[in-house]
């Protein structure tokens, strides 16, 4: 996301032209997609997989970076976090209504000792969130000009996950989340003088 912006940034006009504006967004959309793709090389080649979720988000982004370029219309790229947000919140969701935390499929090992319940709740929480963003995308994107929305998934999307992400932690550490023993954190410290 960010090289998009960067590379939008870069060659968006102080006139806001739509044939300038359109330019920047191929290129924009361009080094996004060559971004995506190097990333998707690296994780195979250097750490020996690809996690269905890069293969799923970087399928999404060559095809609607594809369809923005052949098109020349930037509605193709803001679509594309709109349907990522929808078909991972159904799917947690669906899971969630079915007693299965997908997500414990994909972060076990970073959430080590959480409770199938714990595992539960992550979903449905996460799952209501991201059908959250997904409108929020679609508001931005009917009112907001292209600049100004792509700001807008810099400024206010990423905040908002991250602020999520730490609303997440009382429920996490209720639900048997595993911390360090603070007799062993103690333990661990370097002496001080």
């Amino acid at each position: 996301m960010l090289i998009f912006f960067g590379v939008y940034r870069w060659y968006a006009p102080d006139d806001p032209e739509p044939i300038a504006e359109i330019g920047a967004v191929i290129r924009g959309t361009l080094a996004f997609m060559v971004a995506s793709v190097i990333a998707l090389l690296f994780s195979k080649f250097r750490l020996g997989k690809v996690s269905p979720m890069l293969w799923f988000s970087t399928a999404l982004i060559l095809g609607f970076g594809a369809l923005t370029i052949f098109f020349g219309d930037p509605t193709f790229v803001q679509l594309k976090p709109t349907i990522i947000y929808v078909l991972m919140g159904a799917a947690l969701l669906v899971g969630f209504a079915m007693g299965k935390s997908l997500l414990k499929i994909l972060l076990e090992a970073a959430f080590e000792g959480l409770s199938e319940e714990g595992w539960l709740k992550l979903s449905r929480n996460w799952g209501i969130f991201f059908l959250a963003l997904a409108a929020l995308n679609e508001f931005l994107r009917w009112y907001l000009d292209f600049g100004d929305w792509l700001a807008a998934k810099l400024w206010v999307f990423l905040p908002l996950s991250f602020l999520f992400t730490f609303t997440q932690i009382p429920m996490l550490l209720k639900h048997g989340l595993a911390v360090e023993d603070a007799d062993e954190a103690v333990k661990d410290e370097p002496p001080t003088a």
